[in-house]
């Protein structure tokens, strides 16, 4: 399919505004639109690290095939101000509509834009509608160019905006539309008609497919401190938590909040954390407490742009290496990085479900950009392994930490009858008891080992690597986590087929199937967000295989797959 072909089957919409003008809802609800008619679609949000002001910036891609990424040149801009247009002004296609807050439409005549003035705030002010709500005024102009009837871009307006008050923005909306009307804007050709509607399908980001993939694994307890971007997981299930049986808690620091995961996972109790890789630096000496205490907690890490403070509102992939090697000391963990929202559902689950099977520390590792970008998914809970947890059979004494054939120990809880439970940092005898004992030093650094000997026995239960292209290609493309939306997505456009090849399992690293799938590969690129190549690194350390070329981003954005069409491209 050629560049064209591509803006005719992908439509891409932005929406602009200041902090506090409800950018993301707006975008959110538009995508809720176009899901609710069959469509496919991916929206990623954008915002500056400030509490009040800065440039808010929704952009939603839509496309009647699966989408995995969003495009960068827009058709249609809902600009509330007038930074909106101009800072957009390099993405817009030359036949782009933008619909600007009429106050600013004068000063826009010099940009040469297709300047479409719109009173959005005097329209809501009409109503006695909230301010916030005027970008829906701009929601419905887009229907109507979009080729949608008026009675069910109401209709769906007022469903979608149900609990912030449905029918004032579907008053709003329809003002937008009839301006849109009156003024005999062009409607897109195609327009959007409506598809079949697969009931299954929901507009998700990966946080909050993070929290249901844990929910369907028996999350107890999630734990954590607030932290760009892995905020939202736990504003989601602090919401999932009322009146059911999870518990959120935010206590005073990371270092706080694993340390009381820890203790609750020793009560028998599920539980997890979330936070930003800045956030998990506190956490590693209490993250190797869990290794050598054989703690089953689970981490969620989500990258942003660092080091330090660096840009804590944008992506990154550049601390994959510090987080397969967590923790001070020699112990196993398990580290799976999904790629998409449905694949951190599956991650989550089988993350929680593995760490108490195992009883080892596990990690699912995202980025800003999977955390807070919301794509049409099917979250299916029948591919979350479930697993029993050995658990002890009350005879004779308890030993915590017994040695087994195959490393793990029977659990149980304190308060269990005749059981004297120890948990500890320092090394320890099957008991419990601290020891300096140089034979069982070793024999205990094996037992824990031996537990992440058996874990790799099970990858084929697993999807540890995904295959997607061309499967006899002698040119590969290997990569990992969020770039897998703009790959899959370039990939539709670029001159040749190739093969490419998604590691999701980081920790342990399946050799043998990775090995397999690069063996008659003469041509191999590798893409990752970030300056050192790190999964290139990672795959040269476990199997000898080196790239013959990288593509990297590291300026804090993520790909935009019309970019690396051209990119790959050049090295076909």
């Amino acid at each position: 399919m050629t560049t064209q072909e591509n803006s005719q089957a992908v439509r891409t919409i932005g929406i602009g505004g200041a902090a506090g003008d409800g950018i993301r809802e707006a975008g959110l609800r538009l995508a809720e639109l176009f899901n609710r008619q069959g469509y496919q679609s991916f929206l990623s949000f954008s915002y500056p690290s400030i509490i009040r002001g800065g440039h808010n910036f929704s952009r939603l891609s839509v496309s009647k095939e699966k989408i995995f990424s969003d495009h960068s040149e827009m058709d249609i801009l809902i600009a509330v101000n007038a930074e909106s247009v101009r800072l957009h002004l390099s993405e817009l296609k030359p036949d782009a509509l933008v619909f600007v807050e009429q106050a600013y439409a004068e000063e826009l005549k010099d940009t040469g834009a297709n300047i479409i003035p719109v009173p959005m705030a005097d329209f809501a002010k009409e109503i006695n509608a909230r301010p916030i709500a005027r970008t829906t005024v701009g929601l419905g102009a887009f229907a109507f160019t979009a080729g949608l009837r008026l009675e069910r871009t109401k209709e769906l307006i007022s469903s979608i905006f149900q609990d912030y008050g449905g029918e004032i923005n579907a008053a709003l909306a329809e003002k937008g539309y009839n301006l849109a009307e009156k003024l005999n804007l062009p409607k897109w050709r195609e327009g959007t008609g409506e598809l079949a509607v697969n009931e299954k399908a929901i507009l998700t980001d990966a946080n909050k497919a993070i929290g249901k993939g844990l929910l369907a694994a028996g999350l107890d307890f999630y734990i954590s401190y607030p932290m760009t971007p892995s905020s939202s997981l736990l504003t989601f299930l602090a919401k999932e938590a009322v009146g059911g049986k999870l518990k959120t808690i935010q206590p005073e620091d990371e270092i706080s909040a694993i340390n009381m995961a820890i203790g609750v996972t020793y009560a028998g109790k599920k539980a997890a954390v979330g936070t930003a890789t800045g956030g998990f630096a506190l956490m590693q000496e209490a993250f190797s407490f869990a290794g050598i205490s054989e703690s089953p907690i689970v981490a969620v890490v989500s990258q942003r742009q660092g080091p330090a403070t660096g840009v804590p509102t944008n992506t990154s992939q550049s601390d994959l290496q510090f987080v397969i090697h967590s923790g001070h000391g020699e112990f196993p963990r398990i580290v799976i990085a999904p790629g998409d929202a449905e694949e951190a559902f599956i991650s989550a689950g089988n993350a929680l479900n593995l760490a108490w099977k195992y009883q080892m520390p596990a990690i699912i590792l995202v980025d800003k950009q999977l955390s807070e970008s919301s794509q049409t998914s099917i979250l299916d809970s029948s591919k979350i392994i479930q697993n029993e947890v050995k658990k002890w059979d009350n005879e004779g004494v308890y030993n915590r930490y017994k040695f087994t054939e195959d490393g793990i120990s029977p659990f149980t809880a304190p308060g269990t009858k005749n059981a004297s439970v120890k948990l500890t940092s320092y090394e320890h005898d099957e008991f419990g008891i601290a020891t300096e004992n140089t034979e069982l030093v070793k024999k205990m650094t094996d037992k824990r080992f031996k537990k992440g000997e058996m874990l790799e026995k099970e990858f084929s239960l697993y999807d540890t690597v995904k295959v997607y292209g061309d499967e006899k290609s002698d040119t590969a493309i290997l990569f990992w986590g969020s770039p897998k939306g703009a790959i899959l997505e370039a990939s539709k456009y670029l001159k040749k087929p190739v093969k490419l090849v998604q590691i999701l399992w980081m920790e342990p690293f399946d050799t043998e199937k990775v090995s397999k799938e690069l063996a008659h590969v003469k041509n191999l690129i590798t893409i990752e967000g970030n300056h050192n190549s790190q999964l290139a690194s990672l795959l040269r350390e476990k199997t000898s295989i080196v790239p013959n070329h990288k593509i990297n981003r590291y300026d804090s954005k993520p790909f935009e797959p019309t970019e690396l069409v051209k990119e790959i491209n050049e090295l076909l």
